[in-house]
């Protein structure tokens, strides 16, 4: 009932209730944005959402456009400012995904929207992580974000996707803002966020 009547209208609610709120703290680091690492402020890339369907995702800028002598853009790690690190640790560059929420691309909780090149090489059992509308932040995200497996992000998703509940989805969101505080699991070790998905041979954990 939740999952299928409730969820989407309290997304757009508090989507836009934050949108109103946040307001002058989106204005802020739009200007700082901006300002330290030029335009566009708003990074934006095709994402897959629910039944694989593309959408535009919308973030604060935290990189560089800096290039090599032959015009290819330098690896994230070089790219990626102190200003942008802190952005990313605060969660703050995600922000604009609020927009994603309000238009229906997104959902407050949720598996998080990967790359578009990430759909070939899902298993079966990962593929389900797209039955539902992605998300802000989930499961996957409190229990670990960046410093778990990409197996174990999976598994979070497709357990999450099998028990969508009120109560879940208000104790994410909490241990979300908490994760935040504590600046856990921002990146993998010896990587600038996360090393990119190559696929995976099991088929994955069966949730009941």
């Amino acid at each position: 009932m939740y999952a299928k009547y409730f969820k989407r209208i309290l997304d757009f609610l508090l989507s836009l209730i934050a949108l109103i709120i946040l307001s002058p703290v989106f204005l802020i680091i739009a200007i700082l944005v901006r300002v330290k690492l030029g335009s566009p402020v708003i990074f934006k890339q095709k994402r897959p959402g629910k039944n694989e369907k593309i959408f535009t995702l919308y973030k604060f800028r935290t990189m560089t456009d800096k290039k090599d002598e032959n015009g290819n853009l330098l690896p994230d790690e070089k790219r990626l400012t102190k200003f942008g690190k802190a952005l990313r640790s605060t969660s703050l560059d995600e922000l604009p995904e609020l927009f994603n929420i309000l238009k229906g691309d997104m959902s407050i909780i949720g598996p998080r929207p990967l790359l578009v090149e990430y759909l070939p090489l899902y298993n079966e059992e990962q593929k389900h992580r797209h039955d539902v509308r992605p998300g802000l932040t989930g499961l996957a995200q409190v229990s670990g974000r960046n410093s778990i497996s990409w197996e174990e992000k999976f598994d979070d998703d497709i357990r999450y996707i099998k028990n969508i509940t009120f109560i879940n989805d208000v104790k994410i969101f909490f241990e979300t803002i908490i994760k935040v505080f504590k600046r856990e699991g921002i990146s993998q070790e010896n990587n600038a966020t996360m090393e990119k998905f190559k696929g995976t041979t099991k088929q994955g954990v069966k949730h009941e």
